[in-house]
């Protein structure tokens, strides 16, 4: 893993393995501009989602073992974002840390709630209406949500209200998430210089 923190709310990462190679750039406080290919039109497109709803300014560029499965390339994008976030937000001195965001998607609904707490754990409970999406299996798009809330050191609880469409379920997720990871990451004006904790700090 090599890294290079750059100045202000970003953050530039790479991870090389035999599986996969991937590049992530990212700036907290963009404007919804993004570049992504990761060989997956469906996870690029969700992860389109992620940067414009956001307002995070987003470049991933990876490539990875597509001719086994998508696993090793999804997970890692999952893992890679997710460190990206965490090296992005620092000591986390000043955020608003906790947001709860719904976002509709034609017949479907999401709610995600996120905490930058520096603990991951995520929770997900949706009755997904199909078992796949653009040939991406719906339990792996729930490990990348998993694995971004590992790596970013953050609470992650995902409900998918209700929905017919694969598609729109998991888009309402993502946009989501992007809305409840912009209003988290936002400076809390009091707070400026202070850790959003009683313990005076934000750690496992």
């Amino acid at each position: 893993m090599s890294e290079n923190q750059l100045n202000g709310r970003t953050a530039a990462l790479s991870r090389k393995t035999r599986e996969t190679s991937i590049q992530v750039e990212l700036n907290l406080d963009g404007s919804g501009r993004f570049q992504i290919q990761t060989g997956i039109g469906f996870l690029d497109h969700m992860l389109a989602q992620l940067a414009f709803h956001g307002l995070f300014d987003l470049r991933i560029l990876a490539e990875g073992d597509l001719a086994v499965d998508f696993h090793h390339t999804v997970e890692d994008c999952g893992l890679l974002l997710g460190e990206a976030f965490d090296h992005a937000l620092g000591e986390r001195k000043g955020l608003v840390r906790m947001a709860v965001q719904y976002a509709p998607m034609d017949d479907s609904l999401a709610r995600v709630v996120v905490d930058l707490s520096g603990r991951p754990y995520s929770v997900i409970k949706a009755r997904w209406a199909a078992s796949e999406v653009g040939r991406v299996p719906i339990s792996l798009l729930e490990h990348f949500l998993e694995s971004f809330a590992l790596r970013s050191r953050s609470n992650l609880h995902v409900r998918v209200l209700y929905g017919r469409d694969g598609h729109h379920q998991v888009e309402a997720v993502f946009k989501a998430l992007a809305r409840s990871l912009c209003a988290a990451s936002r400076y809390e004006p009091r707070r400026l210089n202070e850790v959003p904790s009683t313990k005076g700090a934000l750690n496992v």
